[in-house]
């Protein structure tokens, strides 16, 4: 299924939940024009709060699964303590689940787990992201393996059992991360 943008009220209620994981204060997600989107416009994270341990999540409702290949194309617009965009998948509650995620001030693509709040990370690798330019990040979930790719190119593969059932898919960020999405795609694969 492809997320229809266009079609999305300003503050996404009627088609996204928006939780948080961490400390700080509740994100803000909204729909933004952007000419250079492919429809015109994109899903933003907006809010600058600078806390560390802060990940807003805009969670797709209409999405329930465990196999699946979510993609997305993103841009890092903004944020001095971080700028990054991901997909998360598997989402039980705010604080569980996995997410892909690609940050340009780090220059880099890393695979979590978020259990009970707390971030681990499966995997890693660099990659260049530029600020200010539409990237690709794809996470597919299969059984116990994970692949992430970026701009088209598989980076990353983990195997790991900690959420073994289905979830929820969302949209990520980090701290003041201001970033834009669009051409989500989300495709069960069973």
């Amino acid at each position: 299924m492809i997320v229809d943008l266009s079609k999305l009220p300003p503050n996404l209620e009627s088609d996204f939940t928006t939780w948080r994981t961490g400390e700080g204060e509740a994100a803000q997600w909204a729909v933004v024009a952007d000419p250079t989107a492919a429809d015109g416009s994109a899903i933003a994270q907006v809010s600058k709060d600078r806390t560390d341990y802060r990940f807003p999540l805009a969670v797709y409702k209409s999405y329930f699964g465990k196999d699946v290949e979510v993609s997305v194309r993103f841009k890092p617009v903004a944020g001095t303590v971080d700028q990054a965009g991901g997909i998360a998948v598997r989402l039980s509650t705010p604080d569980d689940y996995y997410v892909a995620r690609a940050n340009a001030l780090e220059d880099n693509v890393r695979f979590y787990r978020v259990v009970k709040g707390k971030r681990e990370q499966l995997a890693s690798a660099n990659a260049k992201v530029e600020p200010n330019q539409w990237h690709t990040l794809a996470l597919t979930a299969e059984g116990d393996r994970f692949t992430v790719s970026f701009d088209g190119k598989a980076l990353l593969s983990a195997q790991d059992g900690t959420f073994a059932d289905s979830g929820k898919v969302a949209l990520w960020t980090k701290a003041d991360s201001v970033t834009y999405f669009d051409t989500i795609s989300i495709m069960p694969l069973k």
